[in-house]
């Protein structure tokens, strides 16, 4: 994974507790990530906007929302008074997602097959 901000860039964009409630290492590593499985191209030293938007990201991450779960989209719903009835219809296809799963796939997108595939090599360096 490619390392596009560090808690000294984060404070240096948004200042001290940035992070609030939430764990300063895990965001870092959330928004490290969400870049990284983006392919963002960054140079050495990373670009002040790359910086900026992984500070964002890591906020996001501290606030429980950049990989958080998601329901899927509703398409309609009807709710009845009387004797009590509700009914919730979702876009076709539409699927939940787990935050915690799609955090997992884009650590692993590097490792991954293109096209995906149920099979992949893991190797320590």
């Amino acid at each position: 994974m490619t390392e596009y901000v560090t808690t000294a860039d984060v404070e240096g964009v948004l200042g001290t507790d940035w992070e609030g409630a939430g764990d300063a290492a895990r965001a870092i590593l959330e928004a490290n990530t969400w870049l990284t499985s983006r392919r963002v191209n960054a140079s050495d030293p990373v670009e002040a906007d790359i910086i900026t938007a992984g500070a964002y990201l890591a906020q996001m991450a501290a606030e429980g929302a950049l990989y958080a779960d998601r329901t899927p989209a509703l398409k309609r719903k009807r709710v009845k008074a009387d004797t009590v009835e509700s009914e919730l219809e979702y876009q076709d296809n539409a699927t939940a997602s787990n935050g915690r799963l799609r955090l997992v796939l884009d650590l692993l997108r590097p490792y991954l097959p293109a096209g995906g595939g149920s099979t992949f090599d893991v190797r320590r360096a």
